[in-house]
């Protein structure tokens, strides 16, 4: 179905895609692996138009698309689901789907919302055309990205690290929506770093390193110690060791703390939580039990309805932001994209965002534009962020290296308290060792640390104690030699009531 030969593409100094090879066959899935920065993204954006490529070829149904764009890659016949998706959250699911109706092309309100439930259903997606995109799970929101593209037309369709905010229960129901479409004769790239779902869903595997393909295998003759030399070619287990030490004094606590949304929903309940110098509280828990409300609530983006929160001796509680950054706290959002970094401003730009009006940085009304450079310069080297130079624009990066800015802003200025949210969020091993070790070091500097992400064998690598958030609660806090796989994944389903864990996990 898909044929792309030799594709070539530079960005200056980076060579981005080096003579690239990527064969499709309809009915199969293929998974192509690779660290952030190998090249996937940029071939896959060359696949759909929105770049073009400096030499190669590629050819779709044995037609050659030559300068294409998305528009017309999608009259074609294939179809992107991205990452972040491209859904307007105040509109419905009828209307996402209309906005990128076919020009030309009739519309009819209710027909389409027929053929929403029609797809729905015989994919079992569980779907309706008035549901508001800001009401539903990330599952069902990669849902709707889905049947946006099957109403288009798409016989081969392109996902991008698609299960990186997926519960496993969701990642089971995608992994099944993607092999029925498969038995249809679509044809499926299926790029992620999680080796366990290439070999749960894909037929083959292709893998690039440094923008060329370090390796093709059928899956069935593949072994995920292969694959993962093949993406990285080294060693990535966690390289850094915590250093043995008792907690020191309290840094960040916070007691009872509630909170409700507009509508008078409690979202947060009785929430007591404290970190110590020197240590790392690891939550887990399935996406939507309030993890994305407490660490707000934490970083001063929304107010306690009742409770209080206290940073190194101070009442933060109806602090600001700046006051709590002031005070010492930093903080990694889920989203590195949208929250963390301002895509269109520098590298050196991102570096400076806390602290741009402080001394040495600001000289009167002025900006001193050479202590940001040297600034950057130093951060770059020190986290090994892959630039050209400083004055880069921060969207331009991969995604880890995107993160690598994060955390050179957020860590580099030894703060005493740093909540990190989903902070290896789709990034490879690679990429996934470093910010880890990273968080270890900071611990070990004497630093507190929450750490909340959704793979349990992430928290339980990263934790010195382990909590799990379940309905707006956070419950069953333990050391982690204390901890039961069991009951830790009963906590994490609401199988437990709050009440009864830690008499339930003690005994």
């Amino acid at each position: 179905m898909l044929e792309m030969r030799g594709i070539r593409k530079r960005y200056g100094a980076i060579q981005a895609n080096d003579g690239i090879d990527l064969t499709v066959g309809a009915g199969r899935i293929v998974g192509l692996l690779g660290e952030n920065g190998s090249g996937k993204s940029t071939l896959m954006k060359v696949l759909f138009g929105v770049v073009k490529p400096d030499s190669g070829t590629i050819r779709f149904r044995e037609k050659a698309l030559v300068n294409h764009t998305p528009r017309e890659a999608i009259a074609t016949g294939i179809g992107m689901i991205h990452q972040h998706f491209m859904l307007v959250d105040a509109m419905t699911v009828l209307e996402n789907v209309l906005l990128g109706w076919k020009r030309g092309v009739p519309v009819r309100r209710f027909e389409i919302a027929d053929r929403i439930r029609k797809t729905s259903a015989d994919f079992g997606l569980d779907l309706q055309p008035d549901a508001l995109i800001a009401d539903l799970s990330f599952g069902h929101r990669q849902r709707v990205e889905i049947v946006k593209a099957l109403l288009e037309g798409a016989d081969l369709l392109v996902l991008d690290e698609p299960t990186s905010n997926l519960s496993p229960p969701e990642i089971k129901s995608l992994l099944g929506i993607l092999r029925k479409l498969a038995e249809q004769g679509r044809a499926i790239i299926f790029i992620t770093h999680k080796l366990g779902e290439v070999f749960d869903v894909c037929d083959e595997v292709v893998v690039l390193r440094d923008g060329q393909v370090t390796g093709k295998s059928a899956i069935a003759g593949a072994t995920r110690k292969d694959l993962a030399h093949m993406m990285v070619g080294r060693d990535i287990s966690v390289g850094l060791s915590r250093t043995d030490r008792q907690p020191g004094n309290e840094v960040l606590v916070a007691r009872k703390v509630s909170w409700r949304d507009s509508a008078g929903r409690q979202r947060l309940k009785d929430i007591d939580l404290t970190l110590h110098e020197g240590e790392i509280l690891a939550v887990a828990g399935v996406d939507g039990n309030g993890q994305s409300d407490l660490v707000d609530v934490l970083a001063g983006l929304k107010l306690p309805s009742e409770g209080t929160i206290e940073l190194a001796g101070r009442d933060i509680t109806r602090a600001t932001v700046v006051n709590r950054l002031r005070t010492g706290l930093a903080y990694i959002p889920v989203d590195r994209a949208k929250t963390s970094l301002v895509a269109g401003m520098t590298i050196e730009e991102n570096l400076g965002l806390r602290d741009f009006d402080r001394p040495p940085y600001r000289r009167g009304i002025w900006l001193d534009h050479r202590k940001f450079r040297e600034r950057a310069k130093a951060r770059i080297a020190e986290f090994s962020i892959l630039a050209r130079a400083p004055d880069m624009p921060a969207g331009m990066l991969s995604g880890g290296n995107q993160q690598k800015v994060v955390i050179a802003r957020e860590i580099g200025r030894e703060p005493s308290a740093l909540i990190a949210f989903q902070a290896t969020w789709g990034l490879d091993p690679g990429a996934t060792r470093f910010v880890i070790d990273q968080v270890i070091a900071m611990r070990n500097r004497g630093g507190a640390v929450l750490y909340i992400a959704s793979e349990l064998d992430e928290v339980l690598m990263v934790g010195d104690r382990i909590g799990v958030m379940s309905n707006g609660r956070l419950i069953g806090v333990v050391p982690r030699q204390e901890v039961d796989l069991a009951q830790i994944g009963l906590m994490m389903s609401g199988g437990l009531d709050d009440s009864d864990v830690t008499a339930t996990i003690k005994s």
